[in-house]
């Protein structure tokens, strides 16, 4: 979540007054009042809306949710003059490859659009960017550039500029080391031989993404009336997405915005408004939304919402970034139509209601294992390709066994086909927090059998520091809880995360349903995990059939 603050005098001029009514209208928009006085309203913005970070972006939907200027805003883009060009070097192809730019003109600063620019920016970084991990974004004033400009990658001993809010020249290392937004966030270039720059045609260093701007060429300031927008990172189309709200923001600003010509292998252009089309079910919205709108009402609705609307397509803003999906616009349609509106009725059915045995199983594990101090996690289904199996040592044709998600808008790709990498990813990630660390996880993981797709429930469980004995002790009270007999073979075919002679397989029955056992010290060390790893991972599914 994410917060805005909006000058109350400002707002009242160009919405409206805030009296009940309209608070009520805020709050059924989605951005629920958080506060309110004589000087400011403050806003919770959810994380699927970035485009709402701003008073600008949220001053444009909203007034469309009233009614007062609906459907999509166009906006004019002029296309790059001679010079409105970034060259893009090969050299930054494996630290930071990609970058959207735009040229704003004739904006108007003062203290408040300076203050509204700063905090959509960091907003911006701290959500869709992933905290400058998966975007950052840079803004300067064009009066200090000569263009083209280039970004490319130097070593940190060649780049040499004073960052901003500093007085002294520092080396790209120094500024990791000495400048307080260079430690803050130096773990983002950790381990890399070159840093990555922005330098104009007189080589004026602009930034070192997504590190810091410069002093002498990335600092707003009243008197700067045209800029330079960049935005850099490792998905294109998510940094378009980006730099759209960004440019769109300036555009309410006052500005007029202006491509930039990319020079990557190909050529790109940036920025590009164009809406995205995706068509929309009138039987589909009614079905799913209990109503009988006709199509009329379902275009008021639509654009209510900031869209267009034509025989079943929807044109939607380029920098909405949360429409994936048919369901998406009419989750919005059910916005515009009012969540107040909408008429609760009892199913004209009878049923019983009685809980699933699986879940009550799932359930008397969970509490057994926190009654042994125990830590429960959840995980997402999807997964990273290097997590599942790069970092857990498997290869070969084992690495290959994967169930891909078609179309991604994420790093997470693929469905998982197992917990025991979730549960080492949860404790590389809090390597600085107090040992022991008991954690464990009920979960589902995938398998694809004759072109179908499986699903099962499985319990991974995990000590570190931990051995052999620590975690073999807490399999043995859990089956004696449960009341399901579990037994130990010793192995030598075993999943290769584990140590030789240090792993076996678990048994019900004759029914092999896990495996148990220490970490290897190659896997430790590509989780840059110091401390021993015992776990074991068993499959629910027989247990289930036991106990049902």
């Amino acid at each position: 979540m994410a917060n805005i603050k909006i000058n109350r005098k400002q707002f009242e001029k160009e919405i409206g007054k805030l009296n009940e009514k309209m608070q009520e209208r805020i709050s059924m928009f989605g951005t629920p009042l958080e506060s309110f006085d004589n000087e400011e309203i403050e806003l919770e913005i959810f994380p699927d809306r970035p485009d709402l970070l701003s008073y600008q972006g949220f001053k444009r939907a909203f007034l469309a949710f009233l009614g007062k200027k609906t459907g999509l805003k166009k906006y004019k883009i002029k296309k790059p003059e001679k010079d409105y060009k970034v060259i893009i070097d090969k050299s930054v192809n494996d630290i930071r490859p990609y970058t959207a730019c735009a040229i704003v003109k004739g904006l108007k600063f003062n203290d408040e659009k300076i203050k509204e620019l700063i905090e959509i920016q960091e907003k911006l970084h701290a959500t869709v960017g992933r905290k400058r991990k998966k975007v950052a974004i840079g803004i300067y004033p064009l009066e200090k550039i000569k263009l083209p400009i280039t970004f490319k990658a130097l070593e940190p001993d060649k780049i040499k500029f004073i960052p901003l809010e500093s007085d002294k020249e520092m080396s790209g290392l120094q500024i990791l080391q000495r400048h307080p937004t260079g430690r803050d966030y130096a773990h983002l270039l950790a381990g890399k031989s070159k840093f990555p720059i922005f330098i104009d045609t007189n080589k004026n260093i602009l930034s070192m993404p997504p590190i810091i701007n410069s002093q002498l060429t990335g600092k707003i300031t009243e008197k700067t009336k045209n800029v330079f927008v960049e935005c850099s990172g490792f998905d294109f189309e998510i940094l378009k997405k980006c730099l759209n709200i960004i440019i769109t923001t300036l555009a309410d600003m006052g500005g007029t915005v202006y491509q930039m010509e990319l020079k990557y292998k190909k050529k790109e252009i940036t920025p590009d408004l164009t809406p995205d089309k995706m068509k929309i079910s009138l039987e589909n919205t009614n079905k799913l939304l209990g109503l009988n709108l006709n199509e009329k009402q379902l275009k008021q609705l639509l654009e209510k919402m900031g869209y267009n609307y034509n025989k079943g397509e929807v044109e939607i803003p380029a920098w909405r970034t949360d429409i994936l999906h048919e369901v998406d616009l009419i989750e919005d349609v059910a916005i515009a139509y009012g969540y107040e509106n909408f008429e609760p009725e009892i199913p004209s059915i009878s049923s019983i209601g009685q809980e699933d045995p699986k879940e009550a199983i799932k359930r008397k594990i969970s509490n057994i294992l926190t009654g042994l101090n125990f830590l429960e996690i959840s995980n997402y289904h999807l997964t990273k390709k290097d997590d599942q199996f790069k970092k857990m040592g498997i290869s070969g044709k084992q690495g290959n066994e994967l169930i891909e998600v078609k179309d991604s808008k994420t790093d997470y790709d693929i469905l998982r086909r197992d917990l025991s990498h979730y549960i080492m990813k949860i404790l590389s990630e809090n390597i600085d927090a107090e040992y022991p660390q008991q954690i464990f996880e009920i979960g589902r993981i995938f398998e694809e059998e004759y072109g179908k797709i499986n699903e099962k429930e499985k319990l991974v469980l995990a000590i570190s520091p931990g051995n052999f004995t620590q975690v073999k002790q807490v399999l043995e009270y859990l089956s004696r809880m449960i009341g399901i007999e579990m037994n130990l073979e010793e192995t030598e075919e075993f999943p290769q995360h584990f140590i030789d002679g240090r792993v076996a397989e678990i048994f019900i029955a004759n029914k092999r349903i896990g495996h148990i056992g220490e970490i290897h010290p190659k896997i430790l060390k590509n989780w840059k995990l110091k401390m021993p790893v015992a776990l074991f991972e068993i499959d629910l599914e027989e247990i289930f059939k036991k106990l049902e």
